[in-house]
Formats: structure tokens, sequence, C-alpha cells
């Protein structure tokens, strides 16, 4: 994978999620390359074999930051900020160090359990919380969407991990895959390390995007039978296979008391 350095106007960025008024990707470009992933839409990247990262990411954003007050800013938008080359350019932890010392918090989404090394720091600012997303239940069928990242156990161990050390500890059930990811089961797996359980669905917004492409693909090749069904359910929030899963979680929502957030 190539890394390449750049310039930019402005590191910290609006998030559009409406809980947090703040974003920061350290990087751009994933090398996990996740097949569904709507970034594969963006064009600012060659993203099959390009990451680009912050010429001077400490000193622009200790900039930033101090214009703005003490708050929680989201990290995991657009890319994993714990991707392999994290490992080398080390640009999360270093954001992660501007953050503790300005006062700031976190919220953080990644596949890769490389996020424990940085316990120390999550653990130095209160209201700080870690997610990992995880969208199969079986290794064999994940490979097929998701070859280049991190096998789930991995990053169950690593929920556990942040768990034991007080840290605030949450996964993204995404995008579940209608008839392949079995919802109930992965539950099952995350209740004991996580606080919060998010479950949002395949949602793809045109035939011509790149996701979408690389989704037939894997249909055609591994699950013709469904490709039919697919062509209906992903472009359609309001199809009925979506209100039925919704309530079979109410109901395990209810009876088993879990903090499921049921976003279909």
């Amino acid at each position: 994978m190539k890394v390449r350095e750049t310039s930019a106007d402005r590191i910290l960025q609006p998030c559009r999620l409406e809980w947090f008024d703040y974003q920061i990707d350290p990087y751009t470009g994933c090398e996990h390359h996740c097949y569904y992933c709507y970034t594969l839409n963006q064009n600012d990247t060659e993203k099959t074999h390009e990451i680009v990262i912050y010429k001077d990411l400490a000193g622009q954003l200790i900039e930033e930051l101090s214009e703005i007050r003490p708050q929680t800013v989201y990290m995991g938008m657009n890319s994993d900020p714990y991707q392999p080359c994290e490992k080398i350019y080390q640009q999360t932890r270093k954001v992660l160090e501007l953050l503790a010392y300005r006062g700031f918090s976190v919220c953080l989404l990644t596949k890769s359990d490389l996020v424990v090394r940085d316990i120390d720091l999550l653990r130095s600012m209160p209201g700080s919380s870690a997610g990992m997303s995880i969208a199969f239940q079986h290794e064999k069928i994940r490979k097929l969407f998701e070859a280049k990242a991190p096998p789930n156990q991995r990053r169950i161990e690593a929920l556990k991990k942040l768990k034991r050390e007080g840290i605030e500890t949450y996964t993204l059930i995404t995008p579940v895959m209608p008839f392949i990811t079995d919802v109930q089961q992965i539950i099952h797996k995350l209740t004991p390390c996580c606080d919060t359980i998010w479950i949002y669905g395949l949602n793809m917004e045109s035939e011509q995007d790149a996701n979408w492409h690389n989704v037939v693909r894997i249909l055609e090749k591994h699950f013709p039978g469904l490709l039919g069904k697919y062509g209906e359910i992903a472009f359609s929030s309001t199809h009925p296979y979506w209100g039925g899963l919704r309530q079979e979680l109410e109901s395990i929502q209810r009876e088993k008391k879990l903090n499921l957030k049921i976003e279909l």
C-alpha cells in the first residue's frame, strides 16, 4: 500500500452524526477495503492502493483544537483510524495525545484490535468510548466481504479488554446483510463485552456505485439465489424485510433488557 503526504485546509471537520459537532479522520483511504463500504464511492484517493496522511498533523491540529471548547470528537467516519499503517505512522495516537492534552474526549470506531494499544490515552480522557464494527457471524462469510479486516474474535477480545479497563464500549452490527447476517447470534456474542449495540441495515444509494457492484459480484458467485431479493431490499429502507427484523429485535430487547439501538 502506497502512503503519501498532503496538506489540508482543515483536519477538524464538521460531523454529520447528531451527537458530535466534529470528527477527525487521521487517514484518507483505508487498507481494510471492505467491499460494501460507502467510502468506495468517493473519489478523493485511489482507495485500492493508496493511503494519504497529513504533513503536519500535530502542528495544524493543535491550533484548530484551540479554537473550540473541549468536547467529544468522533473518529472513524470515513477511514479506519487503526488500519495496519497506523502501526508505523501513528497518526491516530498523535490525534489522541492532542485531544487528551486539550481536555477533549473521543468516540472512535474501528475494526482493529490495535485500539488496545491506546488504552492509556482513552483512560486519560473521561467520557471517551471505543467501538467495533461487526457484520458477520462466521469467518468464512466475513472474508468474502472484508477479507483484509481483522477477524471478529480479535475484535471481541479487544472489546473485552477495553471494558475491563473501564472504557465505555459499543458495537455497530453493520451492515446487516439480508439472509446472510445472523443478528441474534452476533448480539449473543457481544452482550458480555458491549455497553451498547447499534444495528444498521444494508443501505445502498445507487446501482452505479462501486460498493453495490462489489456486493453484486459476491452474491452472484456465492449466494446467487439472493441476488434478486437484494435488488429490492438494499435500496428500500421501508422494505418488509427491515420491518420484520425490527420487530424481532424489539422483542429480544424487551425480553433480555438489552441496550440495543435499532436503526432499521
